[in-house]
């Protein structure tokens, strides 16, 4: 029997990518717009369940643990939370289909404060296929969570950046050798 697909598209975002974002991988990032819009059409075009996880944070939150961690990012209604480049374009002309589903996130994992399982295991998908930036954190963390929660994970290799490389080249291992993630 085949697995049923869906794709997760997470914080491919002008905060996290563009070269002036307030939280950018830079060029890694830039470097993954082709693969990145590549694979999102794919999975619209073939009617597979497709998703934008993206991070949204309030302004001046002191509550958030990233606030310390990190410079403030992806804040809700500003430009640094638009998808990057040209997988912007294809969203919005596609965000109408029920298949397009965009999700806010407010921590590391997309599963986390959200309503993505339930929206997964109603369609019957048993397959994850994650993109976006970057591996080493919202990455890492939602496919964690998916392996917890039983989905099978595949992960693009060339749909993946952070802005630590060293980050970057564990976690791609710590997918395939712990969290045994098809890495292609």
């Amino acid at each position: 029997m085949m697995n049923k697909r869906a794709l997760i598209n997470i914080d491919y975002t002008v905060d996290f990518v563009a070269p002036d974002g307030a939280l950018t991988c830079g060029e890694p990032g830039q470097l993954l717009e082709r693969a990145n819009v590549d694979l999102t059409k794919e999975f619209i075009l073939n009617g597979e369940f497709t998703v934008f996880a993206i991070d949204v944070h309030e302004q001046g939150d002191v509550y958030h643990p990233e606030t310390k961690l990190f410079p403030p990012h992806n804040i809700r209604n500003t430009k640094g939370r638009h998808l990057y480049g040209a997988l912007n374009t294809l969203y919005e002309t596609n965000k109408e289909q029920g298949h397009v589903v965009y999700i806010d996130k407010t921590r590391y994992s997309a599963f986390a404060g959200t309503d993505l399982e339930l929206k997964l295991r109603e369609r019957g998908v048993t397959e994850l296929h994650l993109i976006g930036v970057c591996t080493d954190i919202c990455v890492l963390h939602t496919a964690v969570d998916a392996y917890n929660k039983g989905f099978d994970l595949v992960i693009h290799k060339n749909a993946v950046a952070s802005f630590n490389q060293t980050g970057h080249e564990w976690a791609l291992g710590h997918f395939e050798h712990t969290l045994g993630a098809t890495i292609i």
